[in-house]
């Protein structure tokens, strides 16, 4: 038996992938091997074959950042006349479209901008939640939630996290994690904090009984055993949360994808779908602890999004609906969501649309689409 089939049978059996596990993986070329064990895994925790999205929005309520990461192409410095911050009225707005084509996530996320009094979140939240109680709002990075500390006077981390779900934050999305080892983190992100910054996040969001996700992002350059690093900090937070009893599930979800390095100021080679799919069985196998994987379908595209179903994935992420979409973007909602559907379908699943919290809100029958209620009315 080779030094792959001995580590894939072992995942089988329960043993834990370590350090040399990973790596050996990752040197090793038998993608379809590894897929397989992944698939084998996921359908332990996932035995129905349903595939689930949720429909959400991402607002960037800012662009303005300070942490100038070399592989970002989205910000504007501080005090460049193409920075903006959305007005509360237009984020409500955005909310309320979201909410008329059937979405019950909003990912707000932007930039750590130096220029926004921790009052602003606050009461943005409090807000947004007065008048739309029933969305989730599953929004900030963990690189936002240390600005917003820095801007509140540097008060304790707990504080700040407690004073956010208070106002109405419900979930963290596990964004700006890219690679969890300081070396990389130095040459991509210099300004953004150590690996332990962001999961110092996480794990006090878990104390004080929020969810979060979990990223990686591979193609900057990083080494495997950088990767195998990643992969085993994460798991070791989600056991830390769930052996100590946290009043929280820990990471729902886990997402790797790929660099993107067009337009941005760090030059790359794009990473391979074969590299991702197999950053995605490993990941799967790697982390026993963590229920759901998402698709990057959006990213790596529909065919690599089908394939992803084999290689560990139950969840096909977000409809992400664009923040330029307007009123008559019922239609295009429609679209992105039918789109969803097809290729699930294609893929041999059924699917079901969840919440943030992957509690299944509608399983979609053969041949059905979707309903006349997500179509937003002019």
């Amino acid at each position: 038996m080779s030094k792959v089939d001995r580590i894939l049978d072992g995942a089988l059996q329960g043993k834990r992938l370590q350090i040399e596990d990973i790596v050996a993986l990752y040197e090793s070329d038998e993608i379809e091997k590894m897929g397989h064990t992944a698939n084998r895994i996921m359908l332990n925790k996932h035995p129905e074959p349903i595939t689930t999205f949720v429909v959400g929005r991402n607002i960037n309520y800012t662009n303005v950042c300070d942490v100038y990461c070399r592989f970002c192409a989205f910000y504007r410095a501080p005090g460049s006349n193409e920075g903006y911050v959305l007005p509360d009225e237009l984020i409500f707005q955005k909310i309320q479209e979201t909410i008329d084509v059937g979405g019950t996530e909003i990912l707000m996320q932007g930039g750590t901008n130096p220029d926004l009094p921790f009052s602003y979140y606050l009461d943005l939240l409090r807000a947004i939640k007065q008048r739309f109680p029933e969305i989730t709002m599953h929004s900030f990075s963990p690189a936002e939630i240390r600005k917003m500390q820095v801007v509140a006077g540097d008060i304790p981390l707990e504080d700040v996290i407690r004073q956010l779900h208070e106002a109405g934050l419900d979930s963290l999305p596990g964004g700006g994690a890219e690679i969890l080892d300081d070396r990389t983190r130095k040459k991509i992100s210099r300004m953004k904090g150590s690996w332990r910054d962001w999961m110092d996040v996480m794990t006090t969001a878990h104390k004080i009984g929020m969810n979060t996700t979990a990223t990686m992002v591979i193609g900057f350059g990083e080494t495997y055993e950088e990767r195998a690093l990643h992969l085993l900090r994460v798991r070791e937070a989600q056991d830390e949360c769930l052996n100590n009893n946290y009043p929280s599930p820990g990471f729902l979800a886990f997402i790797p994808w790929t660099f993107q390095p067009d337009n941005t100021n760090l030059k790359r080679e794009k990473s391979t779908p074969e590299d991702y799919l197999k950053t995605l069985a490993i990941s799967r196998i790697a982390l026993d602890n963590i229920d759901n994987f998402q698709s990057s379908w959006v990213t790596m595209g529909p065919e690599v999004g089908k394939l992803s179903l084999q290689y560990g994935c139950n969840d096909f992420g977000s409809t992400m609906i664009e923040e330029n979409v307007v009123s008559a973007a019922g239609t295009t909602h429609k679209v992105n969501i039918e789109l969803i559907l097809k290729l699930i379908r294609e893929a041999g699943k059924i699917p079901a649309q969840r919440n943030t919290k992957y509690d299944i809100l509608k399983v979609y029958e053969e041949n059905e689409s979707v309903s006349k209620d997500y179509i937003m009315q002019n």
